[in-house]
């Protein structure tokens, strides 16, 4: 199966492609990952994405693109894959379709997880994470520590990271309504949308995503 996850930040993309690239036995290809992987292998295109992002630039499309385009050339993502931060825009959605065009494949659906705005909010900006290891995360609402402002696990200080505040978020959700959502009418008049509730337990909204991704709907 090859699917495409869409979703504001703070609707839980990361955490629902693990498990869902585990359940269907696909790879899950991750932006981030990409970057990450090509820059510590220094790979032309992790060294071209690094003058960029060092230079403070936005990573030009192309090389996204050029990216994927080898990552989903590997042999475990023959059966299918999991894209999880890409595409991020209409014109990185024209390239993958073509790309995929041209090796004889498609895709089977995008997944859009579908958040309230100001749960979103909530999520993110009441996340504190522990300043001796980042690992260690905790939230004001849904898993507080014992100890207010202590990590329950090393006793170091938890903060909010500058990413996570409420203007940042905000900020964040803008780009995304801007530049990422268009993709969802893009893929739709293509009959490949699947909307499914992000709220809820972890574990139900895997239940529903893959019920929505068997029945189509």
């Amino acid at each position: 199966m090859r699917i495409v996850l869409v979703g504001p930040p703070g609707a839980g993309k990361g955490t629902q492609a693990t498990r869902l690239a585990e359940k269907l036995r696909i790879p899950h290809i991750s932006t981030g990952d990409l970057f990450r992987a090509n820059i510590s292998r220094q790979t032309e295109l992790g060294k071209l994405a690094k003058s960029y992002m060092d230079a403070g630039d936005l990573v030009p499309d192309e090389v996204t693109i050029a990216m994927a385009k080898d990552r989903m050339a590997q042999p475990d993502a023959e059966n299918g894959f999991l894209l999880d931060g890409f595409p991020r825009n209409v014109s990185q959605a024209e390239a993958l379709d073509e790309l995929l065009k041209s090796e004889g494949i498609k895709l089977d659906a995008v997944l859009d997880l579908e958040a309230p705005e100001d749960e979103v909010v909530k999520r993110i900006a009441g996340r504190r994470v522990c300043r001796k290891d980042s690992a260690h995360v905790f939230h004001v609402t849904y898993s507080p520590p014992k100890q207010e402002g202590v990590c329950d696990v090393c006793g170091g200080e938890l903060y909010q990271r500058d990413d996570d505040s409420e203007e940042t978020v905000r900020t964040r959700l803008e780009v995304y309504h801007t530049q990422t959502e268009p993709i969802i009418d893009y893929y739709r008049a293509q009959g490949l949308v699947v909307t499914i509730s992000a709220m809820g337990p972890v574990d139900e909204v895997t239940g529903r995503a893959l019920e929505a991704l068997k029945s189509g709907h």
